[in-house]
């Protein structure tokens, strides 16, 4: 299927900054609205959950004690960007009562996507297990921009069992915009970074892996999004049917937004991305009936 790509294919569909000529603007967004987040909410910052050098998070917590945490995983194709560019998500949330985690990772190519996947699981261990002394409270909910969302969609492919936690540390998960079959980037230019072959590429693929959290993944992406992120969306949503949120259809198609602007939604407190968030965080879990048979 995906390796029938051509490599002028791939980077038609995926080099996202090539598709949106003024990215620059829209990242300069997540810089400006990070800062006023930081300056109006003061996080606690650099948080250490793991030992490696970005294996930190900041953590934004409401005036009360919270009454939830939202995980946000930002994106960058696992080799840019940093949880500093992405406080911006956490305004809405914190206004209604929840605490908020942004978790750096480190980057390839200094480290594997395999690496990456194995921080973020470190990061949700330390959430469950040190988060409530720190206000970050349960319930749950992990969410992800781009890679990010494909690290979302990892962490409901993990055992956590066998990471040491007797259930899952999170209810549910949104993933927003994310790659979730790799095999595409063997042949793109960003595998200069990313090292990846096609055995290694399938190993990180959601859509070649059975979910191992009973809980809902809400999925989501900007309708003005190249055909093959919004075919990627589709993929995960087909590919685990057991973990659609009740009443949902296919992945929320979101209007008018493309690969940057659409991350912006998580500071709209009016935005569908954001009331569906809401919606997981205020939602007894039990109430969501898997079908997995």
């Amino acid at each position: 299927m995906s390796m029938n790509m051509t490599p002028e294919e791939v980077e038609r569909g995926y080099n996202n900054r090539a598709a949106v000529p003024d990215h620059p603007a829209w990242i300069a967004q997540f810089v400006s609205r990070s800062q006023r987040a930081f300056e109006d909410l003061r996080p606690a910052l650099d948080l250490r959950y793991g030992a490696g050098d970005k294996e930190t998070l900041d953590l934004y917590l409401p005036a009360a004690p919270a009454r939830g945490t939202f995980v946000f995983i930002h994106g960058g194709y696992w080799r840019t960007f940093d949880k500093s560019e992405h406080g911006f998500v956490a305004p809405p949330f914190v206004a209604a009562g929840f605490a908020v985690a942004v978790i750096n990772y480190d980057l390839c190519p200094g480290v594997t996507i395999a690496t990456i996947v194995e921080e973020c699981r470190h990061a949700l261990r330390w959430i469950e297990r040190y988060g409530p002394q720190h206000g970050a409270v349960g319930p749950v909910v992990i969410g992800g921009h781009s890679a990010g969302g494909h690290l979302v969609a990892m962490m409901f492919a993990t055992d956590w069992q066998a990471q040491g936690l007797a259930r899952s540390p999170f209810a549910a998960g949104v993933a927003l915009s994310g790659v979730f079959d790799l095999e595409p980037l063997v042949v793109s230019s960003m595998n200069a970074d990313l090292h990846l072959d096609v055995e290694e590429a399938r190993r990180m693929s959601p859509v070649h892996l059975a979910p191992r959290v009973d809980a809902p993944m809400f999925v989501a992406v900007g309708a003005d999004e190249t055909s093959e992120f919004v075919r990627q969306s589709q993929l995960i949503f087909d590919a685990w049917p057991g973990n659609r949120p009740v009443g949902a259809d296919g992945p929320l198609l979101i209007r008018d937004r493309n690969h940057f602007s659409v991350a912006l939604d998580f500071a709209d407190p009016a935005s569908e991305l954001v009331r569906a968030t809401m919606g997981l965080l205020t939602t007894d879990p039990g109430s969501f009936t898997l079908r997995h048979k």
